[in-house]
């Protein structure tokens, strides 16, 4: 069996954290987003081969991060793109890559930005049982936010009715970027595409697909984050990290208060500061200031400033004095 990684994305909602470097590389505690889903990968043996669906953009970043990780199974597979308005969508970057890399066997889709609870062990004992196309689904308890899903209807745990992005859910059960198919169903993305039919999310796939054969859901419960926004970030770090705050051993925190799930990287300096539900990078500098729900990327310098939602950029200085 075969796995491919969406990694492609170019997180313009994160900009400027993830204008320069792939927001799978956002950091958890000692690992970073995309770790937890190449652990899972390497750890079962059904996967013989793991692809990495990236840009151009990026090429480098991800060449460079898998050469340094404890990870085997990760190949580099990249789309010919380098920035957003050229992207092929992800069902037509997914029938180009299993055209280019010659996938002839049952397959694992998985978004590299997922930060998930179950076991993907546990999801593909799931779908070998089925024997069919298998989507995994969370129930996001708000109908707003099911807004921006594919919504998923089951007997069972076979899907009768799918929706991608409806205006007006009837259910808060979504289908999350985690799929399973059969190596027969990979050939059906060319038949998709060549019908004119959307080559963006796989969503609309599935509900396409669904339609003419039986597709099965793994549901599960506890947690699930897609990292698309600062906010969905912050939260799956405090959930990963039991709301614990994370400070690594060459950071510098003087007179300072850390609250619930402050994350403090290597070099960083914090003096006369509080800083609580943010991430600071590597060696930033904040000085007599109070951080909330903020992110501070690479060497920024903040001085007698107070953040509360906010995104600095790397090298940025702010100084209020």
């Amino acid at each position: 069996m075969k796995a491919i990684v969406l990694a492609g994305g170019y997180a313009t909602r994160l900009w400027p954290i993830t204008k320069e470097r792939p927001k799978m590389f956002l950091p958890m505690g000692e690992t970073t987003v995309i770790d937890r889903i190449f652990a899972g990968l390497e750890a079962d043996e059904r996967i013989s081969e793991v692809f990495v669906s990236t840009n151009e953009c990026f090429e480098t970043d991800f060449r460079e991060y898998l050469a340094e990780s404890r990870f085997e199974k990760p190949t580099l597979s990249i789309e010919g793109t380098t920035r957003e308005d050229e992207k092929l969508g992800v069902v037509g970057a997914l029938a180009e890559l299993v055209d280019r890399e010659e996938v002839d066997e049952d397959t694992l889709i998985v978004a590299g930005d997922n930060v998930i609870s179950f076991d993907l062990s546990d999801f593909l004992d799931t779908f070998e049982a089925n024997g069919e196309p298998t989507l995994a689904a969370y129930d996001v308890e708000s109908r707003e936010q099911a807004k921006s899903y594919g919504l998923v209807d089951l007997e069972g745990d076979r899907v009768t009715a799918f929706q991608e992005k409806p205006d007006d859910p009837k259910s808060t059960l979504v289908s999350i970027a985690c799929y399973a198919f059969p190596a027969a169903t990979l050939d059906r993305l060319d038949e998709y595409l060549e019908a004119g039919n959307n080559p963006d999310e796989p969503g609309w796939f599935i509900q396409w697909l669904h339609e003419d054969q039986p597709v099965y859901a793994y549901t599960f419960d506890e947690a699930w984050f897609d990292i698309g926004t600062a906010e969905s970030y912050l939260e799956a770090l405090e959930w990963q990290m039991n709301g614990e705050s994370y400070v690594a051993d060459d950071a510098i925190v003087e007179n300072t208060e850390l609250g619930t799930n402050a994350h403090i990287l290597g070099n960083a300096v914090l003096q006369n500061a509080t800083v609580d539900h943010s991430v600071i990078f590597g060696s930033a500098r904040v000085e007599d200031s109070d951080i909330d729900h903020s992110i501070i990327d690479h060497e920024a310098e903040v001085r007698s400033v107070n953040l509360d939602g906010a995104l600095i950029g790397e090298y940025t200085q702010l100084n209020a004095e």
